[in-house]
C-alpha cells in the first residue's frame, strides 16, 4: 500500500502537534491536565490507562500512560456536520500523559481536525478551516495554562 502522503514531510504544525512537560507526579498531572482542558472548554467523556491494561493483560511492564478523551461539544457537532459524520471515527480528541521519569510527565496532543483534512476525511474548505482554527485556539489556551 502506498501512503497518500509522505509522513516524513509532515511538519508538526500541520497536525497541530503540541507537547509540554510537567514536573509533578503522574496522578497529579492527570488531574491538572483534566482541569486545564475543562477550563478551556473541553469535556472529558472518556479516559483510560493503556499502561494499566497492557501491564495486566500482557505483562508489558509499561510506565504510567494515560489518555484523556477531550471534546468541545460545539466544535465536535460542527465537525460532524462538516464531514458527513466521518470525523467521529477519530473522536474524542485525545490528550495523552506519559511518565518520562518519576516526577516528570509529558503531555501530548495532535489535532484530529487537521489530521482529518490531511487524510481526506474532512473537506478542505472555509467551514473546516474555521473549525480547525476554533479548536486550535482552545487547545492553545489549554497548553498555555498547563
Amino acid at each position: 500500500m502506498t501512503l497518500p502522503i509522505d509522513p516524513s514531510q509532515i511538519d508538526p504544525a500541520d497536525i497541530g502537534e503540541e507537547q509540554a512537560t510537567l514536573e509533578m507526579s503522574h496522578e497529579d498531572a492527570i488531574e491538572h491536565v483534566r482541569d486545564v482542558f475543562t477550563d478551556a472548554g473541553f469535556g472529558v467523556p472518556v479516559e483510560f490507562s493503556p499502561s494499566e491494561m497492557l501491564n495486566e493483560k500482557v505483562d508489558a511492564g509499561r510506565d504510567p500512560y494515560y489518555v484523556l478523551g477531550a471534546c468541545n461539544p460545539e466544535v465536535a457537532d460542527r465537525a460532524l456536520d462538516a464531514t458527513d459524520n466521518k470525523l467521529g471515527a477519530l473522536m474524542a480528541c485525545n490528550v495523552v500523559i506519559w511518565e518520562e521519569e518519576p516526577g516528570k510527565q509529558v503531555v501530548y496532543h495532535v489535532s484530529i481536525m487537521r489530521i482529518g483534512r490531511l487524510v481526506g476525511m474532512a473537506p478542505d474548505n472555509e467551514e473546516m478551516a474555521d473549525i480547525v482554527s476554533d479548536t486550535g485556539e482552545l487547545v492553545d489556551e489549554a497548553f498555555r495554562n498547563l
